[in-house]
């Protein structure tokens, strides 16, 4: 399978770059998926949970409140005001998931878009 390269950069810094299988983002649209070879697109995200499929089989998550993605062909950019990875050992995915939940209240959202965004991230809390 093709590989697409994926960056997740906030102001603070880069959160996630890498080669991956696919990528489902939270688009202002609704979610959809990107795959290596993707039509070109730019896209605003909104208020939910970026969800990463790493060349190993393995997911990774990523909370984010808002900002933009471009999709091309080979390669992936989100560009987000604020996000929090959901990964790490079980005490650091606490301090992520409580601080992925906070992030996603500030935002300035609809209630639903935070609502399921915040339904997601504890799904995923309950997975790992």
């Amino acid at each position: 399978m093709e590989l697409l390269k994926l960056e997740i950069v906030t102001p603070n810094g880069v959160i996630f770059d890498g080669e991956v299988k696919q990528v489902n983002l939270p688009g202002s649209e609704g979610e959809f998926g990107v795959l290596a070879g993707h039509a070109a697109l730019v896209s605003l995200l909104d208020t939910g949970v970026i969800v990463i499929n790493k060349e190993d089989g393995s997911e990774v998550a990523v909370a984010i409140n808002s900002g933009y993605v471009k999709v091309e062909e080979e390669k992936t950019t989100c560009i987000v005001d604020g996000a929090v990875a959901l990964s790490g050992d079980d005490s650091d995915l606490a301090k992520a998931l409580e601080s992925a939940k906070e992030l996603l209240k500030k935002t300035e959202s609809s209630a639903a878009a935070i609502a399921s965004a915040i339904s997601k991230v504890d799904q995923i809390g309950k997975s790992l």
